[in-house]
């Protein structure tokens, strides 16, 4: 790390809704446009910080700079009635608590928890549910500590927007270490705990060991890999470097490593640029100088890197860089979907492009990939069978085992842009798992699911999952 990098302590700050006329880069901006970004920010949530404003987004590009769009809202973010009932309500100066409320009614058509991610994956002890706690798929357990339910920037195309938008009832959080140990000590099938969030790694090291000290118990054998999901590496990239903690917290890496365990950074990069920064690439030096792997992932989104050479630039640099390309994910139908929507048969054909135009170092990247209601959807081509187009799809993960890697076929649409918009191809009523799985769905029950082994008093809701897996 040069010397220039220790020396340079920037503080971490964050700009949200109130700040949005005393940024001085939005001075560029039309008043029109300031006034959309209000009213958008009343129902979705904005929060930046000044390395992204300074180092990431290129103003003389704005509104079409790539981290611009990623980062702050934009008026096509809301349908239009929702936007002028918004609008007109601020227009008027009503109470805070008046907006708060049509703000909320907004939200919540807006599916907040897709794949029926609220009422399927939420396991219960005792008939008590474990809020804080996700598992869908049979090796990989989800943990929301109550601490990282924030960012240190938020993407516009958040799935897990209902976690910074105050709706309480919308949000996955536990502060129970206890119960994460319990459960995974209890489920044996269980041999990867991923932190996620929001951001675990916003909170201070001291808090995060508390979470993770636990799971490094020589008892929890069958605990073979821990994994974060952060944008932290992205957006601020100092939490590696000179934030008051940063070598606590690489000491943390290296002891999850030396208890014999793989420690995986599900890292989220979006756009080439989140590692062209020499901080960005410091940081990254430092996680992987650990012994852990960093793993990159993100969502083909519009106006950001719907295009294949953004994606090839963005696998490239990561294999250079020595981390590993992994997921290229379809953006799930929530929040500002139709903002960011790329259809189905063009996300393959920017992926094609893109696998294309690396090599094979970087054909480890998976997609396009859906985190549906059944599991990873994933993309594997567009073919003409029998006379007729489709879609031929492939479960990498799924709700049941049995389920993954057979592949099954949807009729050719250029319109899809999600699983649910898909529909049986070769006149079939139905996909092959659509009975079993709307009977997990009628029973909730875990004893019902072939995969999982009956555990003392333990059961399992079904529910959906994260962004890696």
């Amino acid at each position: 790390m040069s010397q220039s990098l220790v020396t340079d302590r920037p503080r971490f700050r964050v700009f949200g809704p109130r700040d949005l006329d005393s940024i001085p880069q939005l001075a560029s901006i039309s008043p029109s446009e300031r006034h959309a970004m209000q009213v958008v920010s009343r129902v979705l949530p904005f929060q930046v910080n000044p390395y992204v404003i300074e180092q990431l987004i290129d103003w003389r590009s704005v509104p079409d700079d790539p981290i611009f769009q990623l980062t702050f809202p934009q008026r096509g973010m809301l349908e239009k009635d929702d936007f002028a009932r918004v609008e007109r309500l601020l227009t008027r100066r009503a109470p805070a608590e008046v907006v708060a409320r049509a703000a909320a009614r907004v939200q919540r058509r807006l599916n907040p928890h897709p794949a029926g991610q609220q009422a399927l994956n939420v396991p219960t002890e005792d008939g008590a549910r474990l809020p804080g706690l996700q598992h869908k798929y049979r090796e990989t357990v989800l943990f929301f500590p109550a601490q990282g339910q924030t960012c240190h920037a938020y993407c516009t195309y958040c799935f897990r927007w209902p976690q910074f938008v105050g709706l309480e009832d919308l949000r996955f959080a536990s502060r129970e270490a206890d119960d994460l140990v319990r459960y995974v000590r209890a489920h044996e099938e269980v041999t990867s705990v991923l932190l996620t969030g929001g951001d675990p790694l916003v909170m201070r090291t001291s808090v995060l060991r508390r979470y993770v000290e636990p799971l490094l118990d020589p008892s929890i054998e069958h605990l073979a890999s821990i994994r974060i999901g952060t944008k932290s590496v992205a957006y601020w990239p100092h939490r590696f470097l000179t934030d008051p903690d940063a070598e606590d917290l690489l000491r943390l890496f290296e002891q999850v490593v030396a208890s014999g365990r793989s420690l995986a950074f599900m890292a989220h990069y979006s756009h080439p640029r989140e590692l062209s920064t020499p901080v960005a690439r410091a940081a990254l030096r430092r996680i992987l100088a650990t012994g852990a792997v960093v793993r990159c992932q993100a969502p083909i989104v519009a106006h950001v890197n719907d295009d294949a050479q953004t994606w090839a630039d963005l696998w490239r640099m990561q294999v250079q860089l020595g981390a590993i390309p992994y997921y290229m994910f379809v953006a799930r139908d929530t929040g500002a979907r139709r903002y960011f929507e790329v259809p189905l048969a063009r996300a393959f054909d920017v992926y094609r492009d893109a696998f294309s135009r690396v090599s094979g170092l970087a054909r480890t990247v998976r997609g396009p990939s859906m985190s549906a209601t059944p599991g990873k959807v994933v993309i594997d081509g567009v073919a003409r069978v029998r006379g007729e187009a489709v879609f031929a799809l492939r479960l990498l993960q799924a709700r049941d085992a049995r389920w993954v890697g057979r592949p099954f076929f949807a009729k050719m649409d250029e319109k899809a842009a999600w699983f649910d918009d898909l529909v049986p191809a070769f006149e079939e009523e139905s996909f092959f798992f659509s009975d079993e799985l709307h009977a997990l769905q009628a029973t909730g029950d875990a004893r019902s699911w072939p995969h999982k082994p009956a555990t003392r008093s333990l059961k399992l809701l079904p529910d959906d999952d994260d962004l890696a897996a």
